[in-house]
C-alpha cells in the first residue's frame, strides 16, 4: 500500500514597523498593524478561504478518506481571531470533520531549538496548550520550524513525552541516496521520523506555474503517474509513505487561481480516491499501518526545507542574522529574569523565524525567494529597524 500523507503549514509572522533610531524612547508601536491586517486579509480571500472550502468539500464527498494535517502557528491564529474570525471559523468547521490532524510546532514559529532550548520547551508547550484551547485536540506529531531537525531535538523533545512523531526534510545528505518513502526512527529510537517527498512537493508548491519548466503543465494525471510509479521501487511488501509537505499559501497565493492550482488539486484527490492501492493517511496513524521496523536515521548536523543548502543558512548565513538573533534571545532571557510579561510576549513575537529570513543576503534563485517574501527594501533596512526595536526594549528592561 501506498500511503499519501498531506501536511501544510499555516503562518503569518507579525512585520515590523520601520522604526527609525530617531523612534527610541519615544514610540513602542514595534509592529505594523495596519500592513499585517492588510497581508492577512489578502492572503485569507486568495487562499484560507477557499482553501478551507475546498478541501473541506473533498472531505464531504470521500466520507473522510481524504485525510490532511495543518500545523498552525500561534501568531497566525492570534491574527485570524483578531482580523478575520470568519477564517478562524473555517478552520474549525474544517477540523470538526474529523479528517484533519493538527501538529505541534513552536508557537511563534521560531528558531528557538537553536539557541535556547528551555524557550523551546516553552514554546511548544504553549502551542500546544493553544491547540487544545483553541480546536480539543492534543497533538502527538511535531514538526520544527521550516522542518529543522538534528538529532539534538530528538533528545530534547522526550521532555515531552505526547511528541511521538517528528516530520523531517528527506534532504539528500541525510537519505545518501535511500528513498523517504520509508519511515525512520530517530537516532535514540524515541520517535518516527517521516521525511518530506521534496521533489514531488516542489513540483506542486514552487514549479506548478512555471512554464520554463520542462514538464509544465502539470496535470492530476501526468502528477498521478508519478505517484504510481512510486510503488514499482517497493520488492517486498513494505507500506510507503509519501509525505507531501508545504505551505498552504500554494494554494492561491503562490500559486494563483488562474494558474489552476484549485482545480488540480481537486481532480488529482479525486483520481487518488479511485486507488485500490493508495490511500490519504494522518501522521499519527502512521504507527499503526507500519509492516515493518524502520531503519535508524542519523542527522548529527541541522537540516530544513528551505533554500538549495536545506541547512539553517536562510537565517543565519550572514553577521547581520547572527548579531539580531543573538541579541533578541538575551534580552528575552533578561526578560524573564525581570518577570517583563508585556515584553517576553513582544521579544517572543521577535524571534519569529520570518525576521531573519528577510535579513538573509543570498543571490540567485534563493535571493529571488527571499525577496518575494519580504516587504521590505533590502536586508540592512530590515536589520536596522529591527535592531533599533530591540534597543528600545533594552532600554526599557533598564528602567
Amino acid at each position: 500500500m501506498l500511503y499519501i500523507i498531506f501536511y501544510f503549514q499555516i503562518h503569518q509572522p507579525l512585520r515590523i514597523n520601520k522604526y527609525k533610531i530617531f523612534d527610541i524612547n519615544k514610540k513602542t508601536d514595534y509592529f505594523d498593524e495596519t500592513l499585517n491586517q492588510h497581508i492577512f486579509n489578502k492572503v485569507a480571500e486568495k487562499c484560507y478561504i477557499p482553501a478551507n472550502k475546498l478541501f473541506k468539500n473533498l472531505v464531504e464527498i470521500s466520507e473522510g478518506r481524504f485525510r490532511i494535517s495543518f500545523s498552525i502557528t500561534g501568531t497566525f491564529i492570534e491574527q485570524a481571531k483578531k482580523y478575520r474570525p470568519d477564517v478562524h471559523e473555517s478552520f474549525l468547521e474544517l477540523i470538526k470533520t474529523g479528517a484533519i490532524e493538527l501538529i505541534n510546532e513552536t508557537y511563534y514559529h521560531s528558531l528557538a531549538s537553536i539557541f535556547d532550548w528551555e524557550e523551546f520547551l516553552e514554546q511548544v508547550e504553549l502551542h500546544k496548550n493553544l491547540i487544545e484551547k483553541e480546536f480539543g485536540m492534543i497533538p502527538t506529531v511535531f514538526r520544527n520550524t521550516e522542518l529543522i531537525y538534528f538529532d539534538k531535538l530528538s533528545d530534547i523533545l522526550l521532555n515531552l513525552p505526547y511528541i511521538k512523531t517528528i516530520l523531517i526534510e528527506g534532504a539528500d545528505k541525510i537519505l545518501k541516496g535511500s528513498s523517504p518513502l520509508y519511515p525512520r526512527v530517530s537516532y535514540n529510537y524515541g520517535h518516527i521520523l517521516l521525511l518530506k517527498h521534496y521533489r514531488l512537493s516542489d513540483d506542486i508548491a514552487f514549479r506548478f506555474s512555471d512554464k520554463s519548466w520542462k514538464e509544465y503543465p502539470l496535470t492530476a494525471e501526468k502528477y498521478i503517474s508519478w505517484i504510481k510509479k512510486l510503488s514499482l521501487t517497493e520488492k517486498e511488501g513494505k507500506n510507503l509513505y509519501l509525505n507531501l509537505f508545504m505551505d498552504y499559501e500554494t494554494f492561491g497565493e503562490h500559486q494563483w487561481k488562474e494558474s489552476g492550482i484549485f482545480e488540480f488539486i481537486k481532480k488529482m484527490v479525486e483520481l487518488l480516491l479511485k486507488e485500490k492501492n493508495i490511500s490519504f493517511l494522518l501522521p499519527s496513524e502512521v504507527n499503526y499501518t507500519l509492516n515493518y521496523t524502520p531503519k535508524t536515521l542519523f542527522v548529527p548536523e541541522p537540516t530544513s526545507w528551505a533554500d538549495i543548502e536545506r541547512d539553517l543558512s536562510a537565517w543565519l548565513s550572514n553577521s547581520l542574522q547572527w548579531n539580531a538573533m543573538k541579541t533578541c534571545y538575551e534580552l528575552l532571557k533578561r526578560a524573564k529574569e525581570k518577570n517583563k510579561k508585556e515584553l517576553i510576549n513582544i521579544l517572543r513575537n521577535l524571534t519569529t523565524s520570518d525576521h531573519f529570513y528577510y535579513m538573509c543576503i543570498k543571490y540567485f534563485q534563493d535571493g529571488d525567494v527571499h525577496k518575494y517574501f519580504s516587504p521590505y527594501s533590502s536586508p540592512e533596512e530590515v536589520y536596522r529597524y529591527y535592531m533599533n526595536i530591540l534597543s528600545d526594549i533594552e532600554e526599557r528592561l533598564e528602567e
